[in-house]
């Protein structure tokens, strides 16, 4: 994922838009093509009318214009063509602060979308919170993305808030924003108070130990979030740990994205701890975290025991063909494990990983000699010697292992 970089958001105070864009706003209402289009959609005037005097759609369109003419704002013909519509994708439009508010105030009747994508708009702290009013009020967007709008504590604050009091929202995209540890506070109470929420992405941020620290008690008490994803940010030492801590008690997520983080060996011993007693994970990715092969053996304590992990991903770690032996070792010893998938991607595999793979090879001829290929899990690896069909376990089912 890419993180689009904006130039610094403007004071408050500060003009949004340039004398022109005024005029354009005021040319539009009089009935003139807007300045703005969508990249998909043919820019012939006639229809980029449409959504104004279209049936149905005159009183939503004029509340919008008439909203972009009082905060001078060039009206978006995307959203004239969307205003309707389940989705409203109106990312990398640069609306910028006066822009959401323009948009906010168009949505607060909206009975329509479903769906609003503002990823990279220049937002900032004053976009989000007036957008945020809007989003506290409806009753039908479940599924927002504002990642990339520089939101900062300002908006992050807002839009938590607004999400607290709002049981609607299920997803919500924050990534690239810049999040650092003064957000973490208001992200940790919209976990404990927001039932409703099952999707939350804060990659690409800033999160520190800190951040780690305050959001691994709120995770534990969490109930609802199915899936996280959290990767790309700087959990390390404590909060790394901390944060294992929250997923061991949590008993409904069930996808965790932790990857390009800090978390070591010590994270990875926590995350271990937390697998010999969560009942529900079902897909981890712990890549590129600085796990050695001590680390690895760690977690492998709690993949001897876990019942529900279906996918793990750890590529890109410094835990060399020792760890990748130990880990695939705790999973073979497993009867009940559940594990599909097993990715070691970008890590040498040795000759021990090949002669443990050998054995488990041998062992599932012995116990399942009529098993088929089609029905037989696979274990696969970039290592040249290694695509073995593996049946490791009391059920039949499909083994990935990528090393």
């Amino acid at each position: 994922m890419g993180v689009t970089m904006r130039a610094p958001c403007k004071r408050s105070g500060e003009k949004e838009e340039q004398e022109e864009g005024v005029a354009a706003a005021a040319g539009r209402l009089a009935g003139a093509p807007e300045a703005e289009e969508c990249s998909d959609v043919d820019s012939d005037s006639d229809r980029e009318m449409e959504g104004i005097h279209g049936p149905g759609g005159l009183v939503k369109d004029t509340l919008y214009l008439r909203s972009c003419q009082a905060h001078s704002v060039v009206p978006a013909s995307c959203f004239l063509r969307q205003v309707s519509t389940p989705e409203l994708n109106l990312r990398h439009h640069g609306l910028g602060p006066q822009g959401a508010r323009a948009l906010a105030s168009a949505l607060t009747s909206n009975p329509y979308v479903k769906r609003l994508d503002l990823r990279d708009n220049g937002l900032c702290g004053a976009g989000v919170e007036a957008l945020a009013g809007a989003l506290s009020k409806s009753s039908t967007i479940c599924d927002v993305d504002l990642s990339e709008n520089q939101m900062g504590v300002v908006g992050v604050q807002a839009i938590c808030a607004a999400l607290t009091v709002n049981p609607t929202m299920q997803k919500v995209q924050l990534a690239g924003n810049s999040l650092e540890e003064h957000a973490a506070q208001y992200l940790a109470e919209l976990l404990l108070a927001h039932t409703g929420l099952k999707s939350l992405d804060l990659s690409y941020n800033q999160l520190t130990d800190h951040a780690g620290e305050i959001l691994g008690p709120a995770l534990a008490e969490n109930t609802g979030l199915t899936e996280l994803n959290i990767s790309w940010n700087h959990l390390r030492g404590p909060g790394a740990v901390a944060f294992a801590r929250g997923l061991e008690a949590n008993i409904f997520l069930r996808v965790l994205d932790i990857s390009y983080n800090g978390f070591g060996d010590p994270g990875a011993s926590a995350v271990g701890e937390a697998l010999k007693t969560n009942n529900v994970l079902e897909e981890l990715n712990m890549s590129n975290n600085r796990i050695s092969a001590v680390g690895a053996l760690s977690l492998g304590l709690g993949l001897r025991v876990n019942q529900t992990l279906r996918i793990l991903v750890m590529s890109r770690n410094p835990m060399r063909g020792e760890g990748c032996f130990g880990v695939l070792k705790s999973v073979r010893d497993n009867p009940m494990s559940a594990l599909e998938l097993l990715d070691f991607s970008e890590i040498q595999v040795d000759g021990e990983f090949d002669d443990l793979a050998s054995s488990v090879k041998a062992d599932t001829a012995r116990r399942w000699p009529s098993a088929s290929q089609e029905e037989s899990p696979r274990l696969k690896s970039t290592h040249p010697e290694l695509d073995l069909a593996l049946l490791a376990f009391r059920t039949v089912k499909k083994i990935n292992v990528c090393a």
